[in-house]
């Protein structure tokens, strides 16, 4: 019962998060007065709808995604007549183009042409397709915000859990005993024990362990001054600091060269402040930005694991069913306490919301950084029109990026297809 309800607790806090982005566009397309026909959660058939005015507000059975349907999204021909679509046919994809025209054409009414989406100022287009992905970057704030500021996170302190008894690299972390010939570690070597606090490292004062673990890799092969509090005393020593072969901090697929201590530091809860919400949106919006980059190569890895067995990546790509089977293990643990629970909760929605907005600005269509470009390329050739006096070059023709719009379509279909499969037969499991 507690891995069900932990994801239902996800699966609708994900659905909550998908209203919330389109009511991010909802909002400007009515703020700037175009007519709005429907507000949807989901894909497919329709499962529970209501209509309100001149829109009608619902939920469908696929839970992917949502949609609000603003009339006019592809404008007609510059030189078509108004109301009207030129039926050409100079090949399938003009064909399939001036199709789309005209069906996009039969929403609009009489009466409507100054609440069409094509024929609003480019500013305001700007505004309502940002309006969704600005909606998940602020709730990925708010949950991180709630995470760190009012909850606080288990972060590591300069003082030491456990002493690694031997030089292992990392490719060997998981041995139980050291190999023959392995060299004991520079912790061990002079005498450090669980409950030292380490107060300075090569003179510099230590208050935070990550300072101190940049310090530690940045010294292989030195001898490095050292004092540690142990009870009411403070020890001098001189520590031969080893090199070793680890997982690099930025890139948990990269192996480096590095100093080490062979020490494991005690965590301890502790609430932030604004400035940790600030630099960890900074780190997680660059890690998510390098993630998104790394996706095709990501995907190629999920469709390893899914048809070929091998290991799903913990840090690759993951769908609706993975995530809210990570929030089933999350519920379900009988190690974290409830707290802890709480805030794994925040923090996968927090990451989830991030990664969703920031996959929305990708400038392709039928992105919402698809028509973000459009906006700003409509702004670009309008202000060397204005520059050079030229005549006003109207709208950008979006219908034009059909072709690449239905490429993008099928594979974001078969990108999300794939990860529903994964997830089911392999899943990523919580592994903490």
């Amino acid at each position: 019962m507690a891995w069900l309800a932990g994801v239902l607790i996800l699966f609708f806090g994900l659905l909550a998060s998908i209203a919330l982005h389109e009511l991010g566009h909802f909002s400007f397309a009515k703020l700037f007065k175009v007519r709005t026909t429907q507000f949807m959660v989901g894909f497919g058939p329709t499962l529970w709808s209501r209509r309100k005015g001149e829109t009608e507000y619902g939920v469908k059975w696929i839970p992917l995604g949502g949609y609000i349907r603003m009339i006019g999204m592809l404008p007609p021909r510059k030189d078509d007549k108004p109301g009207q679509v030129r039926r050409i046919s100079t090949g399938p994809w003009q064909g399939l183009i001036e199709s789309a025209r005209g069906a996009a054409l039969e929403e609009v009414r009489p009466g409507d042409e100054d609440r069409v989406f094509y024929a609003k100022k480019w500013w305001q287009k700007l505004l309502i397709m940002f309006g969704g992905p600005a909606m998940n970057l602020l709730l990925a704030v708010v949950f991180f915000a709630i995470l760190l500021m009012g909850i606080g996170i288990n972060r590591p302190q300069p003082v030491i859990e456990e002493i690694s008894e031997c030089v292992v690299p990392a490719s060997q972390a998981n041995l139980t005993s050291c190999p023959a010939g392995a060299r004991p570690t520079p912790a061990k070597q002079v005498g450090l024990r669980p409950g030292d606090r380490i107060l300075t490292f090569d003179g510099r004062k230590i208050d935070d362990y990550e300072k101190l673990q940049q310090l530690i890799r940045g010294s292989g092969g030195e001898t490095v001054p050292m004092t540690v509090e142990r009870g009411d005393r403070t020890i001098a020593l001189n520590v031969p600091i080893a090199r070793n072969q680890l997982r690099d901090l930025e890139d948990d697929d990269k192996i480096v060269d590095v100093g080490f201590l062979g020490i494991t530091p005690t965590f301890d809860v502790q609430r932030q402040g604004p400035g940790a919400v600030v630099t960890t949106m900074a780190d997680m919006t660059a890690r998510t930005a390098t993630a998104l980059l790394r996706m095709p190569q990501k995907m190629v890895g999920v469709w390893h694991a899914a048809f070929g067995g091998e290991e799903r990546d913990p840090n690759g790509p993951i769908g609706v069913v993975g995530v809210s089977r990570i929030g089933g293990d999350v519920a379900a643990n009988d190690v974290l306490t409830n707290t802890e629970k709480f805030a794994w909760f925040i923090m996968l929605l927090g990451s989830l919301n991030l990664a969703v907005g920031m996959f929305n600005l990708i400038p392709l269509l039928p992105l919402d950084g698809g028509h973000i470009a459009g906006a700003l390329l409509e702004a670009v050739k309008k202000g060397f029109a204005r520059i050079f006096r030229r005549p006003d070059p109207g709208y950008v023709d979006v219908a034009k990026a059909l072709p690449v719009t239905y490429v993008m379509a099928i594979v974001l279909i078969v990108m999300g297809g794939l990860l529903i499969y994964a997830d089911l037969v392999n899943p990523i499991r919580l592994t903490g």
